[in-house]
């Protein structure tokens, strides 16, 4: 029991609660609807990929904030639980495979987000570093399937290579942003870096 009471996931919080009344499959719908409001991320029309997509509340806020007109690639090595909207396509296979043709279905892109984060083997440091190649990988598959002028969203272990990955988006982009929303839980140390308005690649 002692255990229990000290298990921050064991009892749905407001967050977790909320998410299922308004039928997303996760509470971290409410991270990226922060960062939206926060940076204008999100509008009607646009062209967006969501890496490492599953269980899908990411992907279903998208596809609603994009409307009919938008297109929406979610790609992911486990399933989806929820169905998309026309014009939004769920993708099982390596999101961060730039060898994967899949990944440009709707490209170029004006969005690439990335919630993706490594599993969890309870030591911080290595879990920081992991966490830090995957938004490396990110980072690199952005800026091969993005529009200029295009945006990017990828969380982050806070850590040592924090730095590292700021000047990664600082040089790529015009614009950058870190921001740490409301509903993550107390006891994470994950942040998210936003990249705003890609610079044009070198010719």
């Amino acid at each position: 029991m002692a255990n229990r009471r000290n298990n921050p996931y064991a009892k749905p919080d407001a967050f977790s609660v909320k998410a299922k009344q308004e039928g997303y499959p996760a509470r971290s719908v409410f991270k990226l609807e922060e960062i939206d409001q926060r940076v204008r991320l999100l509008r009607g029309g646009q062209h967006v990929l969501d890496l490492g997509a599953s269980p899908g509340s990411w992907a279903k806020y998208i596809s609603q904030k994009i409307g009919p007109s938008g297109r929406l690639l979610a790609v992911d090595l486990k399933p989806m639980t929820i169905s998309l909207p026309p014009g939004c396509v769920f993708i099982l296979g390596d999101a961060l495979s730039l060898e994967n043709e899949s990944l440009r279905t709707f490209a170029p892109y004006d969005v690439v987000v990335s919630d993706m984060a490594p599993s969890t083997s309870g030591t911080r440091m290595q879990d920081q570093a992991r966490s830090f190649e995957l938004f490396t990988r990110a980072v690199e598959v952005a800026i091969n399937v993005t529009k200029p002028g295009g945006a990017f969203v990828g969380k982050l272990f806070m850590g040592d290579d924090f730095q590292h990955a700021r000047k990664q988006i600082k040089e790529c982009y015009e614009e950058d942003k870190t921001i740490r929303p409301a509903g993550t839980r107390p006891n994470s140390y994950e942040v998210f870096l936003i990249g705003l308005r890609l610079k044009p690649r070198p010719a």
